[in-house]
Order: C-alpha cells, then structure tokens, then sequence
C-alpha cells in the first residue's frame, strides 16, 4: 500500500489536535482521560474525521464529544496556523470505543483462563 500525503497530514492532524486539545482548550466538559485513537483524511483533505476515545460513563463520553464540537472552530484554526497546508480540513469528531472493547476482551479472556485453572 502506497503511503500518501493524506495519511502523512492525518499523522500530523492526530498528533496536533491532540497537542491542541491538552493545552489550549479550557472545556470543562472535555474529559482528561481523552486519546484520539485515529484520524482519517479524505484524498483531497478537505476533511477528517477524528476518532476519540473516552475513559468514562456514557454521559461523560457524551459531554466530551459535545465539547469537541462546540471547540472544532477553534481546533480547526490552529489547526490551520500550524499545518500551513492550503485548506484546513473540516473536523468532525466521533466516539470510538475500541480501547473499551479491547478491555473488556481482555477481562473476559482472563476469567476463561481462571476459570481452566
């Protein structure tokens, strides 16, 4: 599989928000217990999709995704001033839950292994 620009700018793209959202962003409904997980980025990077993964309730996971949106204008514009790329992609920022389901196999997986035991 060819390595494209678009998947060189997601790399950045999940590595900057992540940055922006630590430092910059001052919501409190944004958990701190937030990784983004993946991003992808359509070929003519016009937009990209953030996967964030939430350590938390489902009301915590909600009001963190509420608050990511609410930011996205200003993530998108520092975005911009540090990529320096012609277009700033559009954010749209979704709930993953695959760390989640990762553990939970793996609790699950444990409990099988003592049960054999």
């Amino acid at each position: 599989m060819a390595y494209h620009r678009s998947d060189r700018i997601a790399g950045e793209i999940k590595k900057q928000v992540s940055k922006i959202i630590n430092d910059d962003v001052k919501d409190p409904r944004i958990s701190e217990m937030l990784s983004i997980t993946r991003v992808e980025v359509t070929r003519d990077i016009r937009y990209a999709k953030i996967y964030v993964s939430v350590l938390g309730d489902e009301e915590e996971k909600n009001a963190t995704i509420e608050g990511l949106e609410n930011a996205k204008g200003y993530i998108r514009n520092e975005l911009g001033h540090i990529l320096k790329i012609r277009y700033t992609p559009e954010l749209k920022f979704i709930l993953d839950n695959s760390i989640e389901y990762s553990i939970d196999i793996a609790k699950k997986l444990a409990e099988l292994k003592q049960g054999d035991e």
